[in-house]
């Protein structure tokens, strides 16, 4: 069973540290069923091409799906001694089906072999990532629809700046990961090309049919270098560049319902299941899983950093250092799925705080901007009216009061253009609903926002 493939080579074993410490086995066992996945198309095409024999093809194809079976039953031991799993599900089908099982690496390389095994696992983990983008879509939408009117303070700087709709906030979001899925979906054609065929690093001399094996396969095309095939993780590269983006959206969310729930805002009440208390103090309901996931976004920072590190300077084609390349990918993969599932989840059952967020909203001279283009639309010029609702909220200030609560007079000591209408736009919902244009707060604009992603959503089931 430890019997190394390239043995005839050497004189001397492998150091067992060495062995130990260049094994791949403990991590890229999970890519066990895309080997297998790829080793029986293999398989099949060399016998369709008469480069093995159709009873040894199957005898190999049978091999190998009693040694998925075996793995999927938990009856399979894998040996650090054979480094991979490429070299573990090898050894095993030779031992079970005798030397034939040594003719299904005719043509193709560990090389070659390996950029497969990871393409189709990507190729199924960026199906599975959309999906769980889609859940906290799904999440982010419902709460749209049930708190639409619901108004809150919106915010530059964290500072108080026009009011919103919390509905109009949360499809801010639905945007973000809209994007997210769509950077998903682009990457999905450029991992979707077959590197086999590509062997160590010049192609093979058997007369293969690549195309065959992509059909297989289900992969849009063949990769057309044989150098870059073995030696491309530019796919691997592009989702952890993704996954940093998803992971940066979820951070700024975690980071605004860290706050929201906070006793400064109670803007939200996160459920009670997403939530742990205090070792001492006991009034606490501390927001663990949005800080978690917060954190975890630097994780996955590092494992694109880790990844471009690795590929900065290596020459063509495959190098020991593309190892590497495995468990920042893996891990990615399992912080991002696992970051998604949650906040989409938690989304869901979050409760609102409508008259907290519409109290907030009132504060802070949030209408000021309705206020200034009021004075616009009685002939005076943006920034002269900018300075007039300027000295009026400083006036505010000084006498604690806010801009809705002076009176026609104490407007007048700014402009006389002011009227009595004034009244009529610098209500919360009269500075909503003014922003009626594609993409604005105002309810209507809202709600076709939300039945144009309703739509969508239903275009794509």
């Amino acid at each position: 069973m430890s019997k190394k493939p390239w043995a005839g080579r050497f004189t001397q074993p492998t150091d067992a540290f060495v062995e130990a410490f260049t094994a791949s086995i403990d991590f890229d066992q999970r890519l066990y069923r895309y080997d297998i996945q790829g080793s029986i198309a293999h398989a099949r095409m060399l016998a369709r091409q008469g480069i093995i024999a159709e009873t040894e093809a199957r005898t190999i194809i049978s091999g190998l799906e009693s040694i998925l079976d075996d793995i999927e039953q938990e009856r399979f031991e894998f040996s650090v001694a054979l480094e991979d799993i490429h070299m573990n599900i090898e050894a095993r089908l030779i031992e079970r089906i005798g030397p034939v099982g040594g003719k299904l690496h005719t043509a193709r390389s560990r090389n070659d072999q390996v950029a497969l095994d990871i393409r189709l696992y990507l190729r199924d983990e960026v199906k599975e990532v959309r999906s769980y983008l889609e859940q906290v879509q799904e999440s982010l939408l419902e709460q749209a629809e049930r708190n639409l009117g619901v108004i809150m303070p919106g915010y530059t700087h964290l500072q108080t700046a026009q009011p919103i709709l919390f509905s109009h906030h949360m499809l801010a979001y639905y945007e973000m990961f809209r994007r997210d899925s769509w950077r998903m979906a682009d990457m999905f054609k450029r991992i979707n090309l077959l590197p086999l065929g590509a062997g160590a690093l010049a192609g093979t001399t058997f007369p293969i049919d690549r195309e065959f094996v992509a059909e297989q396969l289900g992969f849009d095309g063949v990769t057309r270098n044989s150098l870059d095939s073995v030696s491309d993780r530019d796919f691997a590269l592009e989702f952890c560049s993704a996954a940093s983006i998803v992971m940066m959206h979820l951070s700024r969310l975690a980071e605004e319902l860290i706050l929201w729930s906070s006793a400064d805002f109670h803007f939200i009440d996160l459920s009670d299941a997403f939530c742990t208390g205090s070792s001492i103090m006991p009034q606490k309901k501390n927001p663990d899983v949005p800080e978690l996931v917060r954190g975890k976004t630097g994780r996955v920072y590092g494992n694109l950093i880790s990844l471009l590190t690795v590929m900065k300077a290596l020459p063509l084609a495959y190098n020991k250092d593309m190892q590497e390349d495995k468990e920042p990918l893996f891990d990615t993969i399992d912080t991002v799925k696992g970051s998604l599932k949650i906040f989409a989840d938690m989304i869901a059952q979050m409760n609102i705080q409508a008259e907290n967020m519409r109290q907030a909203a009132a504060r802070g001279f949030s209408t000021a901007t309705d206020v200034a283009d009021y004075v616009v639309r009685k002939g005076i010029p943006f920034r002269d009216a900018h300075e007039i609702v300027g000295k009026t909220v400083r006036y505010c200030i000084e006498h604690d009061k806010q801009i809705e609560e002076l009176t026609l007079e104490e407007f007048k000591n700014f402009s006389e253009d002011i009227e009595a209408d004034i009244y009529e736009f610098i209500t919360l919902e009269a500075s909503v609903d003014s922003r009626r244009a594609t993409g604005g707060t105002a309810r209507e604009a809202v709600a076709r926002e939300i039945s144009r992603a309703r739509q969508e959503r239903l275009q794509r089931m």
